[in-house]
């Protein structure tokens, strides 16, 4: 599962936006998730994830965002009205 807001909190203030890429650092040892966000804060978490790896507190190498992608099947229930958004918010883009 994942979170159904944007990782990124701005003064205090948590993301109302709905993720839209899954972040993820890929190193010698594996990939690692980071977290999820909105187009608007990607460059942001991108430049603190550089910071992060700069100082060593995460590992160093090339950091993905992988666009999701809303499915539904039999097991995994989605919402008509949630499609509908999610395909509005992405036809903005």
């Amino acid at each position: 599962m994942l979170p159904d807001r944007c990782s990124i909190k701005e003064q205090g203030n948590q993301c109302v936006n709905p993720p839209e890429f899954v972040i993820s650092v890929s190193s010698t040892d594996g990939e690692y998730m980071v977290g999820v966000t909105c187009n608007k804060h990607r460059e942001t978490i991108h430049q603190k994830l550089n910071d992060l790896q700069k100082t060593g507190s995460i590992p160093q190498g090339q950091i993905k965002f992988e666009q999701l992608k809303p499915i539904g099947t039999d097991c995994i229930k989605s919402d008509p009205d949630d499609l509908i958004q999610l395909k509005s918010v992405r036809d903005l883009l």
